[in-house]
């Protein structure tokens, strides 16, 4: 029997092979023993996003946990992560669950737990449910027609709920009269119909059910959004682009010269916006692999800055602890005071059209803005596919400090929060990252120019792997 592991974002495997009806099962026995356990209200939230197999890994979710006592709220069709996330808190449930392998392959699928408050189940809660996971589920198992009938397992509508949350969160009228002409890529994924009913006038890309993705990962990177882009570019129709993740809990914007905007600048303008014009309180939370602007910024403003480790439930557990204005991941991941512990990318398009709507600029106005305050700067990134082994010596040499050059450029000094950030003596960092979820190293620079970050990452690649490649 395959051992079953939570990494950076809930258990992930591929379907058929790990992503088994079985194996969900013993997770979901898991999951019920934990709340059972617990103080928290025995009851769930669970939904499933568009991939291959969502409903029917939800539904034998429900019909476990509802044997073993649990209420369950589940999802009438595809929702996403921040729908459940919020679902989860306004129906004071125990946990919410969503099947979902976020921006993985489409061969992937994945089961997130959420915890009461409307975000990532923290550290402990996860522990606390692996060690529970059986080696075979031999509980009771009933038909969902007799769960239905006693009441445990009924039917919500958490896309409905998560329109009308953000219908009076947001100055939808301005959005809607701005004038901003607004595309949004919805990479086959879990964000697509409740864009479509917020932003009607929104030209739409890849917005029908899918499963497969057409054989692309959901991840809103520049080298997925490359159909959009080049469509901005040819017919110059768009002010502003955005696309969303499978689960919808992360962000990707394309500006209106179709230019990919990385986290980093909307984190950055997402401050301005909340912490400068709308006088917003609260601290600002970005996990180790952002850039050092955010900290020259929240310096600034008198903001305070926290560093966290790779991970959104790292952030979260700051969320719902402290007054924190902003929560965020490098890779698109962003929370926003207001609404939950929790990345939202349909959300944090939202706050940015308001912030453009209000101020009438454009959102390269908004970077020039930001650029005044922080000096320009860019950040670059590769995913590297490495095999274990490899990936295993290139983290032992950095453990111990053994690069002290990666090409021409001197490493001064080593932090290890979460990976290895290499400062450089000729300005920026890099910074290298073994996958939680997958097998990758990913390596990361920051540089006041793309062309410069770019030349230190292939410096940094050449150097890591002259003992793998010939």
């Amino acid at each position: 029997m395959s051992d079953i592991k939570f990494g950076t974002d809930g258990w992930r495997a591929i379907i058929a092979d790990d992503f088994t009806v079985d194996n969900v099962k013993r997770v979901a026995a898991a999951t019920a023993e934990w709340i059972n356990k617990s103080n928290f209200d025995h009851s769930a939230v669970v939904g499933y996003d568009c991939r291959f197999g969502g409903k029917l890994f939800a539904e034998t979710t429900a019909r476990v946990l509802a044997s073993n006592g649990i209420k369950v709220w589940l999802s009438t069709s595809f929702v996403s992560t921040p729908m459940v996330s919020l679902a989860t808190l306004k129906q004071n449930a125990g946990c919410g669950i969503i099947i979902t392998a976020s921006h993985n392959p489409p061969a992937y699928n994945g089961y997130k737990i959420k915890g009461n408050f409307g975000g990532p189940a923290l550290p402990e809660m996860i522990s606390e449910v692996e060690k529970y996971i059986p080696e075979k589920y031999k509980g009771e198992f009933e038909s969902l027609e007799n769960l239905y009938e006693q009441k445990l397992i009924q039917h919500i509508d958490m896309e409905a709920m998560y329109f009308a949350h953000a219908e009076a969160s947001f100055d939808m009228e301005a959005i809607r009269n701005s004038g901003i002409r607004i595309s949004y890529d919805g990479m086959y994924g879990a964000g697509q119909r409740v864009t479509a009913q917020l932003l009607p006038k929104a030209k739409m890309f890849h917005c029908d059910y899918n499963p497969s993705f057409h054989g692309q990962a959901p991840e809103p990177i520049l080298k997925n959004l490359q159909e959009i882009s080049l469509h901005i570019k040819t017919n110059k129709d768009t002010d502003f682009a955005f696309a969303t993740d499978g689960d919808a809990d992360r962000i990707g914007v394309l500006d209106s010269s179709g230019n990919f905007v990385d986290s980093h600048h909307l984190i950055l303008i997402l401050i301005n916006y909340l912490s400068r014009v709308k006088k917003m309180p609260g601290k600002i939370v970005n996990s180790f692999s952002c850039t050092s602007k955010i900290g020259k910024m929240c310096a600034e403003y008198g903001l305070e800055n926290i560093v966290t480790k790779i991970g959104f439930k790292y952030i979260c557990a700051i969320m719902i602890s402290d007054n924190v204005l902003i929560g965020a991941e490098e890779s698109g991941g962003i929370a926003v005071a207001g609404h939950i512990p929790e990345r939202d990318g349909v959300w944090i398009a939202l706050t940015l059209l308001e912030y453009m709507a209000k101020s009438g600029k454009s959102l390269e106005q908004l970077i020039k803005e930001v650029y005044d305050v922080t000096g320009t700067f860019a950040m670059e990134r590769y995913d590297l596919h490495v095999e274990d082994d490899d990936k295993a010596r290139i983290v032992n040499a950095l453990q111990n400090k053994e690069y002290k050059k990666f090409g021409s450029y001197t490493i001064t000094g080593y932090e290890d929060l979460d990976g290895f950030k290499c400062i450089l003596a000729e300005g920026g960092w890099v910074m290298a990252r073994a996958s939680g979820t997958e097998p990758v190293l990913r390596i990361y620079s920051e540089a006041a120019t793309s062309a410069e970050a770019f030349k230190i990452l292939d410096a940094a690649k050449a150097t890591l792997f002259e003992k793998v490649v010939a």
